[in-house]
């Protein structure tokens, strides 16, 4: 790709994608969605061609996949070299030095002490295998895990998941003994408390729920989200966190932290966790861990994860060698171009605008992050705060057809997320947010 910024030659979308689309939609199911009607032929850093020749910002990056950027030079080549070695033994055959490699990286990498790494190829299959570890380990069955979150699609953490439609309408029975805990989301206290006291509020009825409606014998694990995703980008406050690892340490709880979208530099650490400075005892990742390539891991305690048996946990696929090569590659591009700093500042920038437009329009209710993991939350009215969905589809149409693609989230679908490729441009990242800012106002 030439281009550098956005470039919009056509209607959006245009011919070749309207014919693209009328062929997807004939061929596969509705219930795989689509936040856009552009069809994709090539990427590059932080830029998508459609195939009709217009040129988009990439604020979704994939869903968090793209942290190092589109077909980062350095992740290529490390594919291409892979695949002419070998590009799948199984893990359970042959094993290969990649898979090692990679394990040996992400355990010296992680905030836990003597760590093991497992692989596996998607963050759901990650939050199972993390699951199944903590029963074995413990020898209990209850999972806990924060309202608003987001674990996957799975039968079990479809389970875990709060959001019904559209990920769990129509799909039960659900996978049982799973329990809710409240969400500590500071922009919507409704107390009196200060917004530490909020939070240590919301782990102290955890506390609570162990004393009254659980035993902390029937809990094995609880399962939190340093910065919700789907459920909002909402950061969960540091004195939660702190407070939930000690509850956890005291009943002799696992403590999964979920990292599949935080983490990867995302949110200016490797992992968004370091920021609250404690151990969980294990750790999922996975989207942007390979590049785009399927790959998730399971990282925790030597002790608690060698607690599964031989062939208790993995899968066929898992921890491909072409995937495991992207990832070592992906870790490798962190470190050389500092992208921990990047999105720092690429945040600090991303915050600034946001609260510059949060200051000029009423319908912005919130704006909230960690580094470059950015949600800007839209109301009807900021006494009330009645969220204000219907916006979203008006703001990100208009931000498409001035080539800037921007996603929502939230529980209450009222959330444009932010999740742009850490390699993006100062220009690029101006101009999108000039383009924001005028689909705001014209959506009003």
């Amino acid at each position: 790709m030439t281009e550098t910024t956005a470039k919009i030659v056509t209607a959006i979308p245009g011919p070749k994608s309207l014919e693209l689309l009328a062929r997807r939609n004939a061929a596969v199911p509705r219930g795989v969605s689509h936040n856009t009607d552009i069809f994709a032929e090539t990427a590059k850093g932080a830029l998508i061609r459609d195939v009709d020749g217009n040129v988009f910002i990439d604020f979704a990056a994939g869903i968090g996949v793209i942290n190092v950027g589109h077909c980062a030079d350095e992740v290529v080549a490390a594919i291409k070299e892979q695949t002419e070695r070998y590009i799948h033994t199984s893990i359970n055959v042959a094993p290969y030095e990649p898979y090692v490699a990679l394990a040996e990286r992400l355990n010296a990498a992680a905030p836990i002490d003597n760590a093991k790494t497992m692989f596996v190829n998607s963050g759901a299959e990650a939050v199972e295998n993390a699951v199944k570890i903590a029963k074995k380990f413990t020898g209990r069955t209850g999972i806990v895990t924060v309202d608003g979150s987001f674990h996957g699609r799975t039968l079990l953490t479809m389970s875990l998941t709060t959001k019904v439609k559209p990920y769990k309408d129509g799909f039960g029975p659900f996978a049982p003994d799973t329990y809710k805990i409240p969400c500590p989301n500071v922009y919507r206290n409704a107390t009196d408390l200060s917004s530490d006291e909020f939070a240590l509020s919301c782990a102290e009825e955890f506390a609570q729920m162990l004393q009254i409606s659980l035993s902390p014998e029937m809990v094995a694990c609880v399962i939190i989200e340093p910065v919700q995703g789907e459920g909002g980008f909402i950061p969960m406050p540091v004195a939660y966190l702190k407070r939930m690892r000690e509850i956890c340490s005291e009943n002799g709880i696992v403590l999964i932290i979920d990292e599949i979208q935080s983490g990867m530099a995302r949110t200016g650490t490797l992992f968004a966790i370091e920021q609250a400075g404690i151990a969980p005892d294990l750790l999922t990742t996975s989207k942007s861990l390979a590049a785009g390539l399927p790959l998730s891991a399971v990282i925790g305690r030597a002790d608690i994860m060698d607690a599964a048996q031989a062939g208790g946990i993995g899968g066929t696929f898992a921890g491909n060698p072409v995937a495991c090569a992207a990832a070592l590659a992906v870790l490798d591009n962190i470190e050389k171009y500092d992208l921990n700093a990047k999105a720092r500042k690429l945040g600090e920038y991303l915050t600034g605008r946001l609260n510059e437009m949060k200051a000029k329009y009423p319908v912005v209710g919130d704006v909230r992050g960690l580094g470059a993991m950015i949600g800007m939350e839209f109301v009807r009215d900021r006494k009330t705060k009645e969220p204000n969905k219907e916006i979203i589809g008006k703001i990100t149409a208009n931000a498409l057809r001035h080539g800037v693609i921007f996603i929502n989230a939230g529980i209450l679908s009222n959330v444009i997320r932010f999740l742009p490729p850490l390699v993006m441009t100062e220009e690029q990242a101006e101009y999108s947010m000039d383009v924001l800012d005028a689909a705001i106002a014209e959506s009003l």
